[in-house]
């Protein structure tokens, strides 16, 4: 899940600890690395790999995308918030034929690869119907299905600390079996900027995109 990059309206909540140009060349590094980061998942129970698609906003914004990211596959965003956008790329990978599908954000460039085929790992059992990775916020950087099961997220309130557990109420409510992956952060403030490098510093594998965009701004040594 990916919005374009672009100076003024990406990241803002690291401004003014970063500029407006700087926050946009993150965003860029993170989507780079969040692409790569999901083909390389592999999962241990499915023999199919993992094909990464980027899931676009705002509409129009193919060119965008074909350049940061050449040749891989799009689907573009639709809806009036987060939650519908969610509903219609999930759903529509599957109506492209995947068997299973799996959105993550474009702002966790440690996460580890792993989580993400442990993801596709969960989904391969039968009494499985959504897969949530939490974020330590009380919201999620992954969710998943193998079925269509809209109101999961169209009948939550995005962009709040109870995300997570309103979507999991929400799937109670519809008699769904939810597994739930180990937490990990996302990169949204200052503080989540700064827990970033300490990590990186202390050896955290980090996508090579942002590695050489903090390292280019002066937030990693050389």
């Amino acid at each position: 899940m990916a919005k374009a990059p672009v100076a003024g309206q990406s990241k803002t909540r690291l401004h003014p600890r970063l500029s407006p140009a700087v926050t946009a060349q993150l965003s860029a590094a993170f989507i780079c690395d969040a692409v790569a980061l999901a083909a390389s998942a592999r999962p241990t129970t499915s023999p199919s790999t993992v094909q990464s698609i980027v899931a676009v906003s705002p509409p129009g914004a193919d060119a965008t995308f074909a350049t940061l990211v050449p040749g891989v596959g799009q689907i573009t965003q639709i809806g009036d918030d987060l939650g519908q956008r969610l509903a219609h790329v999930l759903s529509e990978a599957l109506r492209q034929g995947y068997e299973q599908v799996v959105a993550i954000n474009a702002d966790g460039p440690t996460l580890p690869a792993h989580l993400i085929a442990d993801a596709f790992d969960q989904l391969d059992a039968p009494d499985v119907d959504v897969v949530l990775g939490p974020t330590e916020d009380g919201g999620y950087y992954l969710i998943g299905w193998k079925q269509p099961h809209p109101r999961v997220v169209t009948d939550v309130e995005m962009s709040t600390p109870t995300v997570l557990n309103d979507t999991l109420r929400v799937a109670q409510e519809l008699g769904l079996e939810v597994r739930t992956l180990d937490p990990w952060y996302d990169v949204d403030e200052p503080a989540d900027l700064d827990r970033l490098v300490d990590d990186i510093i202390a050896g955290v594998a980090c996508g090579p995109h942002t590695l050489a965009m903090l390292r280019d701004v002066g937030l990693l040594p050389s």
